[in-house]
């Protein structure tokens, strides 16, 4: 599984406190061997045709496109915020 930064994701990146900076490491690790691993719970976001996200830790979440072996980071921060920035 390959990643791509988008700016938008770049900049809420740089944005995230060192513990979240390390539970998104984390979830990336997991994306890149196991894209269905239970702990990062992987769904398409409700609305959209082509946004999915994944679950970093309870309240930061990460939105991505998907495109064969190509994952797309969109977005990350606090749940609600960032699923509305679909």
């Amino acid at each position: 599984m390959r990643f791509e930064r988008t700016e938008r994701f770049k900049r809420a990146y740089l944005k995230l406190d060192e513990q979240k900076r390390q539970a998104l490491k984390k979830a990336l690790r997991l994306m890149s061997t196991d894209i269905n691993h239970p702990s990062i719970r992987v769904k398409k976001v409700q609305g959209t045709k082509d946004v999915w996200e994944a679950r970093a830790s309870a309240g930061l979440r990460l939105t991505f496109t998907w495109v064969g072996d190509l994952i797309i980071l969109r977005n990350c921060g606090e749940h609600d915020k960032t699923l509305k920035r679909c």
